[in-house]
């Protein structure tokens, strides 16, 4: 059996060849603390983010696209791989993990050594933009340039793929997480109103948008005033709202810009040809793909289902597993 995993640090995605994604949830574990046992993982973990007693935690074991938990990563890998294997319990998977382009040796182990733990027979990991290129349907190993830009929770990260392989390629620890984040300060800041992690996403995926709109959305929004204390609403606009996540943005051009630069000329000609990929779940954002084009000149296109991209690239992997086991991964 062979099992791909995305394993974000907002949500985890598993796929498994011929069925597609069998699993999305989010990478969140609740662990009760006196007894430091974990009570529950994914969706029912998240729905007590922010809603806990002092004796629960509920948190993500990864921090910008690493481990910063060992044993609960171990944990949520171990739950995911059980509830996707169903009665076919006792014969150990052979897992592949998407990993940051990023990441340190040591981080990378560290995967590879959690879903060893958990119960997998081997262990792989490959890059994430890579992943997410074969994924979004380019053919990665053409000998021209395509780029992807991948906007996740944790992680950004831009690369130019040739003939199989990362040709320039650059990440950011920003990702939609740090513009919730944004979201949540600037609330703080503008109206005096503390507002959970929970209500900054809402807000994003209902009226963010990248570019600022002629015609406005607007939204009541529910939380705490912080000069009386006391439950308050009030009415914010979609303007405000790309105010306020509008340097997470920017830090993602750099990135994108930096890319650019370190581009081959051959290759940058493919792209401007061809126009870079948005793929994650930040390329839902609306006017993102707008944004990219505006500030870069050059095309940029959204990949379909951009949320599955990383984990149907690790499918395709998985297929042809002898293939690409010389070229694109590291394996324990």
């Amino acid at each position: 059996m062979k099992i791909g995993i995305d394993l974000g640090t907002c949500n985890s995605l598993v796929f498994i060849p011929k069925k597609g994604v069998v699993l999305n949830e989010p990478s969140v574990v609740a662990v009760s603390v006196p007894e430091n046992k974990i009570l529950a993982v994914g969706d029912e973990a998240k729905e007590m983010i922010g809603r806990t007693p002092e004796t629960i935690i509920a948190y993500r074991p990864l921090k910008d696209g690493v481990i910063a938990d060992f044993r609960v990563t171990e944990a949520m890998i171990r739950y995911f791989l059980n509830k996707v294997q169903g009665r076919l319990r006792f014969f150990r998977p052979e897992v592949l993990i998407g990993i940051p382009a990023g990441v340190t040796s040591t981080e990378r182990r560290a995967v590879i050594e959690a879903a060893m733990q958990a119960g997998a027979k081997s262990a792989y990991v490959a890059k994430e933009p890579v992943l997410a290129a074969i994924g979004a349907g380019i053919p990665i190993n053409s000998s021209s340039g395509n780029m992807i830009i991948d906007i996740g929770g944790g992680t950004s990260e831009v690369a130019v793929i040739s003939l199989g392989g990362i040709v320039a390629c650059a990440s950011s620890r920003v990702g939609g997480d740090k513009m919730d984040e944004a979201i949540s300060i600037f609330i703080k800041e503008k109206y005096n109103l503390a507002i959970g992690e929970q209500t900054a996403e809402e807000i994003k995926i209902k009226i963010g948008f990248a570019l600022p709109q002629k015609k406005e959305e607007v939204m009541e929004i529910k939380g705490r005033d912080l000069l009386e204390g006391l439950p308050k609403s009030i009415l914010i606009s979609s303007n405000e709202i790309t105010e306020a996540m509008s340097n997470q943005l920017q830090e993602i051009i750099t990135v994108i810009k930096t890319v650019l630069r370190d581009t081959p000329p051959e290759l940058s000609a493919d792209i401007i040809n061809k126009g870079m990929v948005l793929s994650g779940g930040g390329a839902l954002l609306r006017k993102i793909d707008e944004l990219f084009t505006k500030v870069t000149g050059v095309p940029c296109y959204i990949a379909d289902e951009p949320m599955l991209c990383v984990a149907k690239g690790t499918g395709a992997v998985l297929e042809h597993l002898e293939v690409y086991k010389r070229s694109l991964m590291t394996q324990k």
